[in-house]
């Protein structure tokens, strides 16, 4: 059971150290213009919808080991096809090459934290 709650913290930490390294090189690359998102202007709500979208895997670093199975692989679960598809959504909107891979990079962590998650709640302790 722990050997899944690490490699899960594991997956959460590495999906947004990937969140990260996109935005370090759109701001060394030149992509980033400051006090804009998406190329309009950013207010207040916009920066706060960006810091809770970026809370959510730091957050799950620290669920993922200290809640119990299942809540905790639903949860997992949950957030990571939240992630999915919110990405899957916008990542046409995104020029560069390097973020599009990026982006591919979190989904593929995406995909494999449900799997890990999955098999956690139904293949080693089914309930």
């Amino acid at each position: 059971m722990e050997d899944v709650q690490i490699i899960l913290s594991a997956l959460w930490v590495s999906l947004m150290l990937t969140y990260l390294l996109g935005d370090v090189i759109r701001i060394f690359g030149g992509d980033f213009v400051a006090g804009e998102m998406s190329g309009q202007k950013a207010t207040q709500a916009m920066w706060m919808g960006a810091a809770l979208f970026m809370l959510i895997p730091i957050v799950m670093v620290f669920l993922v080991l200290v809640l119990p199975n299942p809540i905790n692989g639903w949860l997992n679960i949950i957030s990571a096809v939240f992630l999915f598809l919110f990405n899957l959504a916008g990542v046409r909107s995104y020029p560069g090459l390097y973020d599009r891979f990026l982006i591919v990079v979190g989904l593929v962590f995406n995909v494999v934290t449900v799997w890990f998650a999955w098999n956690w709640i139904f293949v080693v302790s089914p309930t």
